[in-house]
């Protein structure tokens, strides 16, 4: 039997602690109907008995302290809300246990931006995660040495896992359920939680705002110029000499200051426009195609694809109403 531990922190997403606890329980269910011993115990445990959550609108009493833990096979540590510094504070006595615990062979999961505690351990430092990917400009400043894989849905790595944002943890749920159990019993997991069990990208869902909290003026000047005439052929050649540096220097410190190429960068402006038209409206993919710049299908196609794990057509028919009456 696995000995699940679910970390209850301070200013935790009540879901995060409540979804995990209900799926390994369904299983738990799931395998006594089939005549087969439960696999999992769980216990929810923080740094007291009583913990409010949700500005004090909910209390969630934990079964233990993280002090009576001796050992404990897996320990999930869900979303935290609220200014992140000050919640990585609150729950600073979580750090040195969680640390201790790995080292004694536990596996640790983060579910969405719990992965910036996780982080604060230092056992991410030199490996890939996961995270919101609304946060990821923020994650990648404090914890540097991790690399950030925004586009995963969950990694894994040296008994560490982590998940996307928001509801992407149910899929790094269902991954445990089958790691622990059987492919039959994830599979029974997702049917009865109506969960999609081979979902493994969250780039149809990452709304792209650029990295500006950085203090290169010319290079935001440079962002700001290419969000506004992303429809127009744009060089870096013709950047580099509009904003007085040779084009070496240019690509340094835009790549510095914003984690993405020029060509990246310009790229992922344009399918954020592509994507916003065809979420509304009634514009063909090649018409929305020609609005936000490009003249080669296949080269827009494949961008979108790249950047949003989806065709142009698919992301159409998932998110605009019209196509999909």
């Amino acid at each position: 039997m696995k000995n699940i531990t679910i970390l209850v922190p301070e200013t935790a997403v009540t879901a995060c602690i409540v979804d995990p606890r209900y799926m390994f329980t369904a299983v738990n269910t799931f395998l006594r109907n089939a005549n087969k011993p439960p696999q999992f115990k769980i216990q929810l445990a923080g740094l007291s008995k009583n913990i409010e959550v949700n500005e004090g609108t909910i209390s969630i009493n934990t079964d233990t302290h993280i002090k009576d833990i001796r050992k404990t096979d897996l320990i999930i540590i869900p979303a935290i809300s609220g200014d992140i510094k000050a919640a990585l504070k609150l729950n600073k006595e979580f750090i040195p246990w969680i640390i201790q615990q790995y080292k004694n062979g536990a596996e640790v999961a983060s579910l969405c931006i719990g992965a910036f505690l996780l982080a604060s351990t230092g056992l991410l430092d030199g490996k890939t995660c996961s995270t919101h990917w609304l946060h990821v400009d923020e994650f990648k400043k404090m914890f540097p040495a991790v690399n950030v894989a925004d586009e995963k849905i969950i990694t894994i790595q040296n008994s560490l896992y982590t998940s996307g944002g928001a509801t992407a943890y149910w899929s790094l749920l269902l991954y445990l359920v089958e790691k622990y159990t059987s492919r039959e019993m994830a599979i029974l997991a997702s049917k009865f939680f109506l969960l999609d069990i081979n979902r493994n990208t969250q780039s149809p869902f990452i709304i792209f705002r650029g990295q500006k909290e950085h203090d290169d003026c010319e290079i935001l000047r440079a962002q700001e110029f290419i969000e506004h005439h992303y429809q127009d052929k744009i060089t870096i050649d013709l950047l580099s000499d509009k904003f007085g540096m040779v084009r070496r220097t240019f690509e340094r410190r835009f790549k510095k200051a914003t984690n993405n190429t020029v060509v990246e960068y310009m790229q992922r402006v344009k399918t954020e426009a592509a994507k916003k038209q065809l979420e509304h409206g009634r514009k063909t993919v090649n018409e929305v195609m020609y609005d936000i710049g490009y003249n080669d299908a296949k080269a827009f196609r494949d961008v979108f694809k790249k950047i949003t794990g989806m065709s142009p057509v698919d992301y159409r028919n998932k998110y605009n109403k019209m196509a999909m009456a």
